[in-house]
């Protein structure tokens, strides 16, 4: 039984050990030569350990995630997800893929993709490739990005570029009048920085209405996170910070649409007395046509 005992307390203290990595303690020294000890009392022949391939390939997801993870973390806010996490993103699943290609050498017993995301009941590293990938895509970061993943698309970075020229516009007007002006006016930022945000803000629409459009995933309706994010931030300091407002460019037509309206239910009193004025014409006329002939029948009865 103690012998039997030996192979998995030595797979502990080594794994022990590992985890700690250069910050050892004599206690830890000690789990490293106990586990010497262990294995060098021999092991048996049919305990499943990796192919030194598998293990690599095991390392690179295991780097690739720690990388992955690191810097959705460091993004998190203000997002910029799908803008520096795209490189690692693309690694990670050219990692998981070389996982589930590998075969080792020609035994089954051996093969890599059963031996890493199968052999047991959690199956972590499919358990965190599923969590990335359902991460990216509620994160729409397809739409930020060119066909092949490589970078941002065309839209995208006229977008982020519109956004930069905003918020340096923002802080250039800022600093111009905070002396002069108290802190809750902001004519000048309304006044400079109209015409930058005008461009963004209709860009961003038009990007909108493009992606409904071509569209049909069940996240279809939302922009990459980047973009979502950055035009909520300006929309909030526009609107609530700076208490700005968009001149409204249709106000030709929605004078000319709401005087219509305005004058349409005197149009229509006004045609309803006409046309009840004219009927009654209509009605008397035949009455006095009758009245007429009546008399002439009765003056030609009594001659």
């Amino acid at each position: 039984l103690c012998r039997a005992l030996l192979p998995a307390l030595a797979l502990a203290l080594l794994g022990l050990a590992a985890a700690v990595g250069p910050r050892q303690t004599p206690a830890l020294e000690l789990a490293e030569e106990l586990a010497e000890e262990l294995w060098s009392a021999g092991l048996p022949g049919d305990l499943p350990e990796l192919e030194p391939e598998c293990r690599s390939l095991l390392a690179a997801f295991a780097e690739g995630s720690a990388a992955l993870t690191e810097c959705l973390g460091r993004r998190a806010r203000p997002v910029r997800l799908c803008q520096g996490c795209h490189g690692p993103y693309r690694r990670l699943l050219a990692q998981y893929g070389s996982i589930a290609r590998a075969v080792g050498n020609s035994s089954e017993s051996h093969n890599c993709a059963k031996s890493i995301l199968t052999s047991d009941r959690l199956q972590i590293v499919v358990t965190l490739s599923e969590f990335f990938n359902e991460t990216w895509e509620a994160a729409n970061c397809a739409n930020c990005l060119k066909n092949n993943s490589e970078g941002l698309s065309n839209s995208t970075e006229e977008f982020l570029d519109l956004f930069n020229k905003s918020l340096t516009c923002f802080e250039h007007n800022l600093q111009g009048q905070a002396i002069d002006l108290s802190p809750n006016n902001y004519t000048e930022v309304c006044k400079n920085c109209n015409e930058t945000y005008t461009k963004l803000n209709d860009l961003y629409n038009h990007l909108q209405r493009m992606n409904r459009q071509g569209g049909e995933s069940e996240h279809s309706a939302h922009l990459c996170i980047d973009v979502e994010d950055a035009m909520n931030i300006t929309r909030k300091l526009w609107s609530r910070t700076f208490n700005c407002s968009l001149p409204c460019s249709d106000t030709v037509p929605v004078i000319a649409v709401s005087s219509f309206i305005l004058f349409l239910p005197i149009v229509f009193y006004l045609s309803s007395f006409l046309h009840s004025k004219q009927k009654k014409r209509i009605l008397i006329l035949p009455k006095r046509i009758q009245s007429n002939a009546n008399l002439v029948n009765i003056q030609e009865k009594y001659s």
